[in-house]
């Protein structure tokens, strides 16, 4: 490397910190530090464990393990998964094993890991969203996520994430029962004003909001006239939903002072950034966790070289730096 170039336009002490000690990937979320920016999507990585053997889990920003409630519940009938074009439609039904069997057969698994656990809960009343939140504050997580935008079930969360003031009650009483882990909402895109909903959780006292869920959709196999969902309907995830995930983070981030963590057709590096630029402090790797199990890794690796690429020190330089004043100008030329 041309060190007297690096002299030359005053830049030789960003050269020796980004190569004598290392570039930060540490992002913040609320009073949460991450060591990198990337977490796995609740529903695509099971509780962790089950990838493992591809993945190492210290490197992960933080592990988002599946939609936990109180109490099992059995999901929706098969088949609850087909692949569309850029993207695949599920309608699981937030299968999962319930909280009491979560503490003694998954926790302790997880907590051998130094990486960030965040649990994603649903309830169907407030009651149980904020039982749920105090159990796992009290077992010391570092985060819940309320899942109050899932589009594959008929009841609960996706009831309270639509309706504002249900909104702004739950996470009114989540906050005040939970001490010491962060808050994040999980928002549904399903909504006339994501600004709006975003800033109605940071009110409420959310200390983050993650964004978007899946957006519901259908799909009918052609030979049989029959649906390829047994729930008929599904939430859409992947590539396709990617660039309106990419425009409510930049709308929500132009509306709240929050973290905002981007979910949604994220499958490499370079959508990863393209999100962080729209606005994102972090982002959740969901459907490509199918696809390719060692995508998370892989993400971390290609933002570093990214970054080294373009000479930055520092990850969170990219949170927001869409210039969309020059993109306007330009196109007007």
């Amino acid at each position: 490397m041309d060190i007297k170039g690096y002299v030359r336009k005053g830049r030789y002490f960003r050269w020796k910190k980004l190569y004598g000690r290392g570039m930060d990937l540490a992002v913040n979320i609320g009073h949460l530090k991450l060591k990198n920016p990337v977490m796995t999507a609740s529903g695509t990585f099971g509780y962790g464990e089950e990838y493992s053997e591809f993945v190492e889990l210290n490197m992960l920003g933080a592990v988002v393990i599946k939609g936990i409630s109180l109490k099992p519940m059995e999901g929706n009938p098969s088949p609850r998964i087909c692949e569309t074009p850029c993207g695949m439609l599920n309608s699981i039904g937030l299968q999962n094993i319930g909280l009491k069997r979560f503490l003694k057969e998954k926790l302790p698994y997880l907590k051998k890991f130094d990486t960030r656990l965040i649990v994603n809960i649903l309830g169907n009343t407030p009651q149980e969203y904020v039982k749920l939140s105090k159990s796992l504050d009290d077992v010391s997580v570092d985060g819940i996520e309320l899942n109050v935008s899932c589009p594959n079930v008929k009841k609960g969360g996706i009831i309270l994430g639509t309706n504002k003031k249900a909104l702004a009650r739950l996470i009114s009483k989540i906050r005040q029962s939970v001490k010491k882990a962060i808050v994040i909402t999980k928002l549904s895109p399903n909504v006339s004003n994501i600004q709006e909903f975003s800033k109605i959780a940071e009110d409420a006292g959310s200390d983050a909001v993650s964004l978007i869920n899946t957006i519901p959709g259908m799909a009918i196999d052609i030979e049989t006239w029959k649906p390829k969902l047994a729930n008929i309907t599904g939430g859409l995830s992947g590539p396709a939903i990617k660039p309106i995930a990419v425009r409510m983070v930049w709308e929500a981030h132009n509306a709240v002072k929050i973290p905002i963590i981007g979910i949604g057709g994220i499958m490499n590096a370079e959508d990863a950034i393209e999100f962080m630029l729209a606005g994102a402090t972090a982002i959740e790797v969901g459907t490509a966790n199918f696809v390719n199990p060692k995508a998370t890794i892989e993400i971390i690796n290609g933002i570093e070289a990214y970054l080294k690429k373009r000479d930055m020190l520092d990850v969170k330089e990219l949170i927001g730096g869409l210039n969309a004043t020059e993109s306007h100008n330009n196109l007007n030329d």
